[in-house]
């Protein structure tokens, strides 16, 4: 039954214990709104088009909408922090409820409705004859929104109203409950990467928690930046920062490494090596992550008129302890070990070589096609002279 008024008395307390219960039998978000609207249809409310619009906590994302047609998959969209400067964002019933909480209902059957939201024009268009927007209230003073709407003749009755308010206080609770985790994990996604994420989120959280690994390391940094430091404004700085990360970031991610740590101008992230198989891959993928990291530093020196923007970067490949570092209850969690260390002495013999790309005998010996020897190097913490390697393409 879909898009009519039901014949039998209307009551939606099943579904609303379902959401009081936590609406467990639902996976995601996106499928606690769908069986939301099938329960609430076969009720006996005759919905056309649910959308419920949550804030988030993300670096990139304003927020997330959910939005239910009938005979369709629940359609999840996210809004940028630029949308929400965007005219029609900012027209919309959605900042209005956010704003002031209050519940708006558009009877777009009657002729004389006003149309003050531009949305309700479209709306119209649909045959929809009835709009309803409240305020999902978090318990933190949070305020989302929740809208219904239907094409029944006449619009929602009194009883279908008091029927959708009886739910939405449970609803609100469930879309709390549930944005919370996902808050949790783009937090955690952002600051500490998606698959030390994952690892603290199912527990691992006492300090001492780790493991040994096997993996490609990349550890990178600006050149001159020390200077920049001393000579440049503090917001230019870190504009200059966020920027040349910009440039190395996606390239790591795109294949399949993680960025651990940002120090300063500098970049820890790891491409983890599952078996002894899979060795030739990963290092393959560093490899590309690295020549797009030069490339897309490259075009951006183009693009902002020969500015000396420059970075060095070491790769190795080798065994490093993953896991939680800290005092008491202030923990990091990174690499270190020998593997790392040998990456960061590496990357002070670009630096003296003026080299983008160097590495270590065990990441480049297999690959004379992409790497030639550049010599034998005294390198700190370590007894014997290391052979450093640099790309062919580069000059020497």
């Amino acid at each position: 039954m879909t898009g009519l008024a039901s014949s039998h008395s209307l009551d939606v307390s099943t579904t609303a214990a379902w959401l009081v219960d936590g609406a467990r039998s639902a996976s995601n978000s996106q499928d606690v709104l769908a069986e939301l609207c099938a329960r609430l249809v076969d009720d006996g409310l005759p919905l056309w088009r649910v959308a419920v619009f949550v804030q988030t906590l993300h670096p990139e994302i304003m927020g997330r909408r959910f939005l239910w047609r009938p005979g369709a998959e629940v359609a999840v969209g996210v809004a940028s922090f630029d949308f929400a400067n965007d005219a029609s964002y900012l027209a919309s019933p959605v900042v209005r409820v956010q704003k002031t909480g209050e519940t708006i209902r558009r009877r777009l059957a009657d002729p004389d409705c006003p149309l003050d939201f531009p949305f309700l024009t479209e709306l119209r268009e649909e045959a929809v004859t009835d709009y309803l927007a409240m305020p999902l209230r978090f318990t933190n003073g949070e305020i989302h929104s929740v809208s219904f709407t239907t094409r029944q003749p006449g619009g929602f009755t009194a009883e279908q109203i008091a029927a959708i308010e009886s739910i939405v206080p449970a609803l609100a609770r469930v879309a709390e409950v549930r944005g919370l985790r996902r808050t949790a994990i783009n937090l955690l996604n952002a600051y500490v990467g998606r698959d030390a994420g994952e690892r603290i989120l199912a527990g691992r959280i006492r300090r001492g928690d780790s493991e040994t690994i096997r993996a490609v390391i990349w550890l990178s940094d600006m050149r001159g930046f020390t200077k920049r430091a001393d000579t440049m404004a503090p917001a230019a700085l870190i504009e200059l920062l966020n920027l040349f990360f910009d440039n190395l970031v996606p390239p790591i991610e795109a294949e399949g490494g993680e960025v651990l740590k940002f120090m300063g101008d500098g970049l820890l992230a790891i491409f983890r090596i599952a078996d002894d198989g899979e060795v030739d891959a990963i290092r393959a993928r560093a490899l590309r992550a690295a020549r797009q990291a030069q490339a897309n530093i490259a075009a951006l020196r183009a693009r902002e008129g020969g500015q000396d923007l420059r970075f060095g970067l070491a790769l190795h490949v080798g065994e490093a302890l993953y896991g939680n570092i800290g005092a008491g209850a202030r923990l990091d969690f990174t690499c270190i070990g020998p593997a790392v260390n040998m990456a960061a002495r590496l990357e002070k013999i670009a630096s003296r070589l003026g080299r983008t790309v160097v590495a270590s005998a065990p990441f480049a010996r297999d690959l004379p096609d992409d790497f030639g020897a550049l010599g034998d190097f005294e390198l700190a913490g370590f007894r014997e002279p290391q052979t450093v390697y640099g790309l062919r393409e580069e000059p020497g």
